[in-house]
This record gives structure tokens, C-alpha cells and sequence, in this order.
């Protein structure tokens, strides 16, 4: 789906843009991400039933965003991302499950913490969000990510989609975003192709929302893919192939969280091959020279 000006979303971008030029710290995509992700999270909890308790919530944003502010003060760094600590504790609290209230704020400090111990060549490793859900299925008895926790509401997608390209087109990154949709529902297209199966299991798979929320807030992480718009389309092309196998051949839960965990280490080898300029979040407003 392309993203012009007669679009509703286009629209959306064209005013908020507008609003931008007044209001220079607007032009911060993470202020999408925040809206979005909350609006998510409310009409879940709401509407959808996740097992989410709201004290874990609570615990989870109190954690993370003490931890942020621990290793700024501890490293002596300028006090910003913030708002890359609440995504990410939005981010766990959307994605990660538990059966206890230790797992969510634990969770948080450890994925918060990535970002300041796992760097390479300044920048962080891993998604914050993603390292913490892996480090909870592995270690924290009791924790587990309910892959099907959005249902199949294809209303609900084509909201996925319309406000989750809005967002990456901001960050400027969504072309790995769409590589990746691509990619992964046409390998799935293809093995329903080859196995006869109903191509009703495709739109399933298009219409479901956790596909949508891993494609346009976790691979699309501006900080933590490739800096190069032809490193970034490898590296989906990858992570979707990888997706693919972990569930399609190993047969194995949560395979897009694990595909993007396992790929990761490729991104610091695709910066160092192909080298590019490196993504910032408020990028400085374009000057307008008068001759």
C-alpha cells in the first residue's frame, strides 16, 4: 500500500507534518509509536480480554523507565529516550504474557538495560522489546507470548496496516516493513499452493494482527536494522525466510520473535559491509535558503 497525499493516511501525514513546522518536536516518529501503541493496548485490554493483569503493566512501565533513568545518570549521558522506554514497555506489555508479577518489571529492566550494555559501534543490538520477550521464554518460568491474542478482525488489520505505515513511513523505514509482509505471506502462499490447502489460511495469516505489530514496531526499529535501504530489504528478505522455517518446518511457537532475535547479529555485519548514514529520531528541520 502506498502512501500519497489523497490517501486518508496521506492526509493524516500532510497535517501532521504541517503541525511538525510549528512544533519542531513533533517531527519525532516515537510520538506515532506511543499514540498507536497505547490506543492498542487500551482496546485490547477492553475489548479483546488479554490476560494482562494492569498491575504487571504498572510494574513494567514503573521498572523500565526507572532503569532508563538509573543508566543515564550512572553513565552521565544527556536525559533522552524516554519515549524509546515506553514503547518498549509497551512493546512487553502487548507481546508478553505471565503468570506472576515479577516476569513484566524484570522483563523491562533487562530490555531497557540491553540498549546501554549490548552496543556495537554506538549503536544497540537487539530490539529492546524483542530481547526481553526471548529472555522471559527462556529463563522466567511462567512466561509465555499468545501469538493469536489479536483474533483475525480484518477491520482491526486494515488499521494495522493504515496506521502502522503511517508511523514507519515517518521513521522513514518502511520499506523493510513492507519486504517483509511481502515476502513472508508469499512464502506462505506458496506452501498453501504446493500442499492444495484453502487459501482462506492466507488471509488469516494478512489479517493477523500480531504479523502486522512485529512488521511495523519491531523489524522496523530504525535504531536496531541496517543503516542502507538495500541492507535493510536483505535483511527482511532473511528474517522472513527464517520466520518462515521456525514455523512452517520446525513447527515451533513464536517464530517471529525468534527469527528477529536469531537475525539480529547480521545487522552489525551488513552496517560494517555496507555502511550508510546513521538513522536519528528528530532528524534537523530542512532550511529554506533565500537567495
Amino acid at each position: 500500500m502506498e502512501v500519497t497525499a489523497r490517501t486518508p493516511v496521506g492526509r493524516m501525514a500532510g497535517a501532521w507534518a504541517a503541525l511538525a513546522l510549528r512544533h519542531p518536536h513533533l517531527r519525532d516518529a516515537r510520538l506515532f509509536q506511543i499514540a498507536f501503541l497505547g490506543t492498542l493496548l487500551t482496546i485490547g485490554a477492553l475489548a479483546r480480554d488479554f490476560a494482562l493483569l494492569p498491575a504487571q503493566m504498572a510494574l513494567a512501565f514503573a521498572t523500565g523507565l526507572a532503569t532508563q533513568s538509573l543508566w543515564i545518570r550512572a553513565l552521565g549521558l544527556e536525559h533522552r529516550g524516554v519515549a524509546s522506554a515506553v514503547i518498549t514497555c509497551f512493546g512487553l506489555s502487548l507481546l508478553l504474557r505471565a503468570d506472576s508479577l515479577w516476569v513484566h518489571p524484570l522483563a523491562a529492566a533487562l530490555a531497557i538495560s540491553s540498549k546501554f550494555v549490548l552496543r556495537v559501534r554506538g549503536k544497540h543490538l537487539y530490539n529492546p522489546a524483542n530481547l526481553g520477550v526471548i529472555v522471559a521464554l527462556l529463563a522466567f518460568p511462567g512466561a509465555w507470548v499468545s501469538p493469536g491474542q489479536w483474533g483475525q478482525d480484518v477491520a482491526l488489520a486494515a488499521w494495522f496496516v493504515a496506521l502502522g505505515g503511517l508511523v514507519t513511513q515517518r521513521a522513514r523505514r518502511a520499506d523493510i516493513a513492507w519486504v517483509f509482509l511481502a515476502a513472508y505471506l508469499v512464502l506462505v502462499a506458496l506452501r498453501i499452493a504446493v500442499l492444495g490447502q484453502p487459501w482462506t489460511i492466507l488471509v488469516h495469516q494478512l489479517a493477523n494482527g500480531g504479523l502486522l505489530l512485529f512488521a511495523f514496531f519491531m523489524i522496523s526499529d530504525p535504531m536496531t536494522i541496517p543503516d542502507r535501504r538495500g541492507g535493510r530489504v536483505g535483511y527482511a528478505l532473511v528474517v522472513a525466510l527464517v520466520a518462515f522455517a521456525w514455523h512452517f518446518a520446525l513447527f515451533r511457537p513464536n517464530g517471529l520473535v525468534w527469527a528477529l532475535f536469531l537475525c539480529t547479529p547480521l545487522v552489525p555485519l551488513i552496517d560494517r559491509l555496507w555502511p550508510a548514514e546513521r538513522f536519528e529520531w528528530r532528524p534537523p528541520p530542512r532550511l529554506r535558503v533565500v537567495k
